[in-house]
């Protein structure tokens, strides 16, 4: 049996970590454990029936144009994530009832935003999409000139001598 000591401040000498550390460390091994076991909260979405091939071609292009809002790069026919499998879902039952591909993306787009069009039309609230990239490629392609323009213009500056170390630097030389 080991027997800890405690310091004169009342710190535990044995003690691995000290006490605010201990806490915190205790913290995110429990938040850690909470965390991890939301993973298994999630369940798979179930199969749906083979459907006709004209009807599966279609919604795989469809699918092709819509994107995923878990894992917002990829198309939503790529996507693993379990609400992708929903809204794949939802566009196969829209698509059965009879609606045609521009009344789904527009039921779609009217209940998530236009962020989930793969390729949002051109309008007044999407512009920034289409050409926010670029304005952000000019402006840093800008201020890269200006800082070149800057240093180039700059001489580099030679400290004046005095007397004294003009000098000293000419015996050091001669010698």
């Amino acid at each position: 049996m080991t027997t800890s000591t405690r310091t004169s401040n009342g710190a535990d000498r044995g003690a691995f970590l000290p006490g605010k550390a201990r806490q915190w460390v205790t913290l995110v091994i429990c938040a850690s454990l909470l965390a991890a076991g939301s993973l298994f909260a999630q369940t798979p979405t179930p199969e749906m029936p083979r459907m006709n091939p004209e009807l599966e071609a279609r919604l795989k292009k469809l699918e092709t144009e819509l994107r995923c809002l878990v894992c917002q790069n990829q198309t939503l026919a790529e996507s693993p994530a379990g609400l992708a499998g929903d809204l794949r879902r939802e566009v196969r039952l829209l698509a059965e009832s009879g609606k045609s591909d521009s009344e789904i993306k527009e039921h779609l787009k009217a209940r998530y935003g236009d962020f989930v069009l793969y390729r949002p039309a051109l309008g007044t609230r999407t512009w920034l999409l289409w050409f926010g990239p670029f304005v952000l490629l000019a402006g840093g392609a800008m201020v890269v000139v200006v800082i070149a323009r800057r240093v180039r213009a700059t001489p580099a500056a030679t400290p004046a001598l005095n007397q004294e170390d003009r000098d000293r630097a000419s015996k050091l030389l001669d010698d």
